[in-house]
């Protein structure tokens, strides 16, 4: 109980340190009135390719910060609990692939937040429980497309001055990464569980008895 607990707390940390920064970039463009738009992604110039890099930490309201922060904790802290030994790797992917391909191929116009990134983590996570189809992937898959299902209509081009392309392209590096990451933290039964199914095959064959 204690490891669980211990291993939980580990996988909050990056996510925890990811929204600081994020948030103190935005208290600090608010206090000294800075614009920090020009960071962001500008598609096919080359100055506009510094926001690979700082896109996904500019946000351009506190309410646009935090329609990402809650989310982008959540999954996030997901990933690193349950995918402890590829989730470095996932992360550094889908934060750098989504945002390449936004350069390449999205409007010309600065794209900037987090979303992106947060539709590659919950993509990810779906598409995962698809591709391993073990029992824990299966469950956390399930309980993903439940909780943030409604995301999937943000890929299409629905809302002006919404970056649906960091959508579209985050979810489509979220499906990479869970093909090529899908034979990595397979889940293993615990001799607990195994127990646990002896006593009840036992249990079931009694009252089968009566």
């Amino acid at each position: 109980m204690f490891e669980e607990k211990k291993k939980f707390l580990s996988s909050m940390k990056f996510p925890f340190l990811f929204l600081f920064l994020i948030i103190s970039v935005e208290i600090i463009g608010y206090l000294f009135d800075f614009n920090f738009i020009q960071l962001g992604i500008l598609p096919r110039k080359v100055f506009g390719l510094v926001g690979v890099f700082t896109a996904p930490i500019i946000h351009s309201s506190l309410e646009h910060l935090y329609s990402n922060a809650i989310p982008l904790f959540v999954l996030g802290t997901s990933i690193f609990y349950f995918y402890p030994t590829s989730s470095k790797r996932v992360v550094a992917i889908i934060y750098l692939l989504t945002n390449v391909l936004v350069w390449i191929f999205a409007r010309e116009s600065y794209h900037i937040g987090a979303s992106g990134i947060v539709y590659g983590l919950f993509s990810f996570l779906f598409f995962s429980g698809v591709f391993k189809k073990d029992k824990r992937a299966i469950t956390l898959s399930v309980l993903t497309i439940f909780i943030y299902g409604g995301m999937a209509y943000g890929i299409f081009p629905t809302k002006e001055g919404i970056s649906w392309e960091s959508h579209l392209f985050g979810f489509i590096t979220g499906i990479f990464t869970a093909y090529i990451f899908r034979k990595n933290d397979i889940y293993k039964r615990y001799d607990w569980e195994d127990e646990k199914l002896d006593v009840d095959v036992r249990e079931l064959k009694i009252s089968h008895k009566k």
